[in-house]
């Protein structure tokens, strides 16, 4: 499927599949004087003058003089798009680009496992694991973002290490208590706290309960959703197991990177600008 680069209101975003830029058409977010790119083009030009929309691409745009564009988060569409659409997306972003997030994922979790240490690993796990989810947030969402992730992503979270750490705590046991009332509220909770690290990826100041407060907001009508987009994967998870646990190395960065996208999509449209105004982990830096 096509890949496109566009400029909107002087920030660059992509790549983004033919698809979600129809989208982004339909709802008046690309308009028809906004810059457009993709392979088999020169230059960046009006959207207007592409006809037909649009050609396949293999590879990046030329880089944008600085006056043209600021780098910024991308917007969502308050949570419309169908979750095939949102998977589909996420395979497009990894073809051709499985190697730094399947090895972002190892690493990962062979640190989340503490070296499989005997008695001190599981307590290095829960102190880890907070910062790490950190920075599990900042390097997808980078990915998702057309932005330039790197392994170094995975330890940002430990430049605010108690918020991270306290964040992570206060999940499980609220989620501890509200399984005390049943499965069901448990994993209803879950999902309602689902969003909090990527909120405090792109905003370091949030203080643990804030981070969960606004985690509920995002969620509100969009818990089902996810549960849904999470099911997606259950197949794919078992046959996982056939491969003895090898398939974990594609499914997991396709996971992740699933769920990133559905975060950017459930936020709403004037998003991107409120991210700025905060003091995210990590400038995100489009790929040149």
């Amino acid at each position: 499927m096509a890949q496109w680069y566009c400029v909107v209101n002087g920030q660059r975003y992509g790549p983004i599949d033919e698809l979600g830029l129809r989208d982004w058409i339909g709802q008046g977010r690309l308009t028809a004087k906004d810059l457009v790119w993709t392979t088999g083009m020169t230059n960046w030009v009006a959207a207007e003058t592409v006809e037909g929309l649009f050609t396949p691409s293999a590879s990046g745009p030329p880089p944008l003089p600085n006056s043209m564009v600021s780098p910024a988060p991308s917007q969502g569409t308050g949570g419309q798009t169908p979750n095939a659409r949102i998977t589909a997306r996420a395979r497009n972003l990894l073809k051709g680009n499985w190697g730094l997030p399947i090895a972002f994922c190892l690493l990962l979790g062979i640190l989340s496992a503490g070296g499989g240490v005997p008695l001190v690993g599981p307590i290095v796990s829960v102190v880890l694991a907070g910062p790490f989810a950190v920075g599990s947030a900042v390097f997808f969402l980078t990915f998702v973002r057309g932005g330039k992730p790197d392994m170094g992503m995975l330890f940002v979270g430990f430049r605010n290490f108690g918020n991270a750490l306290g964040t992570y705590v206060l999940i499980g046991i609220f989620v501890f208590l509200w399984s005390l009332l049943l499965i069901i509220p448990g994993i209803i909770a879950a999902l309602a706290y689902s969003q909090v690290f990527y909120l405090l990826a792109d905003d370091r100041t949030l203080d643990p309960m804030a981070a969960i407060r606004n985690s509920k907001a995002l969620m509100q009508g969009h818990k089902a959703k996810l549960f849904c987009l999470q099911l997606r994967f259950l197949g794919w998870a078992l046959l996982c197991i056939l491969t003895l646990g090898i398939g974990l190395l594609w499914l997991i960065p396709y996971m992740t990177t699933s769920l990133a996208c559905f975060h950017e999509d459930i936020k709403p449209p004037a998003t991107a600008e409120k991210i700025k105004e905060h003091q995210p982990f990590y400038q995100w830096q489009p790929q040149q």
